[in-house]
């Protein structure tokens, strides 16, 4: 199934469990503006009510990713606004229980590049190009990239692409962290559809409290670290999915995860006499 919602430049397409959103302003290689930011910003709040969807693909129409906001024509807003609209898919995105996958080709420059840091996984094909470019148009960054770029490469090579704002390649970038795949042209669509439907096959909370984890541990203690594990565990133990996984394991099967909650409620099972 194939819908727009809130403007024509994103598109939403939903299958066997994974939306795909694509971002499609070809014309200016996705360089997103006010209508189309705000679009963005809904349709990942509607993926995050979206109980089907257990897995996003981001992507870009026209064979470039996104080449950030579209500075193109003036806009009379306050740059606060415009500000506040970006912190708003940024936060949506990160927060997003389900996997995301970013699909590269062509561009991923300032804002577009820091989406795809967003996602969780980076597929890109070997024509992929990203920039930092905020500081040759006299700007510094936005799209969260100051708080992604440094936990994902270190922080002198966050400066060193920050500050030179240099053009790299997908080698370049995967050699560095910041890519996860380097995949063909011809073979990058029937790739991340793979990764993603084999994610939106998989326990859809443990996978939702395994990313939890990984994203705050980063400015955690290990004794926070193991506390955030135990809450984590004992969630997944309430649900359908372990249960499932063991039998499936015992019998040599794949598993069918549904993160169905398993523990009864109070009085299911009529134990409960007391009355208020």
């Amino acid at each position: 199934m194939t819908a727009t919602i809130g403007c024509d430049s994103v598109l939403v397409d939903d299958e066997a469990g994974v939306r795909t959103v694509t971002l499609s302003r070809p014309a200016r290689k996705n360089a997103l503006d006010w209508p189309a930011w705000c679009a963005l910003r809904d349709v990942l709040e509607d993926t995050a009510r979206n109980s089907d969807a257990r897995a996003l693909i981001l992507t870009g129409a026209g064979g470039s990713f996104c080449a950030g906001a579209d500075i193109s024509k003036p806009d009379p807003r306050h740059p606060t606004a415009k500000m506040r609209i970006l912190a708003d898919v940024a936060m949506a995105l990160h927060d997003l229980a389900i996997p995301t996958i970013a699909k590269v080709s062509g561009v991923a420059v300032g804002a577009g590049w820091n989406l795809a840091l967003g996602c969780d996984l980076v597929v890109a094909t070997p024509d992929a190009r990203f920039s930092q470019i905020f500081s040759r148009r006299g700007l510094s960054m936005d799209l969260g990239g100051s708080w992604l770029l440094p936990k994902l490469v270190g922080l002198q090579q966050a400066k060193r692409l920050s500050l030179f704002a240099e053009m790299i390649d997908a080698a370049e970038a995967h050699a560095l962290g910041l890519v996860t795949w380097v995949v063909p042209a011809d073979e990058i669509d029937a790739f991340t559809t793979q990764r993603a439907r084999r994610l939106a096959d998989g326990p859809p909370i443990a996978l939702a409290q395994i990313k939890t984890l990984l994203n705050e541990a980063a400015s955690a203690t290990l004794r926070d670290a193991l506390a955030a594990e135990s809450r984590a565990q004992v969630a997944n133990f309430g649900t359908e999915d372990v249960g499932v996984a063991y039998a499936a394991f015992a019998q040599k099967k794949d598993p069918v995860f549904t993160g169905r909650w398993a523990v009864p409620p109070p009085g299911a099972h009529g134990d409960d006499t007391r009355t208020e």
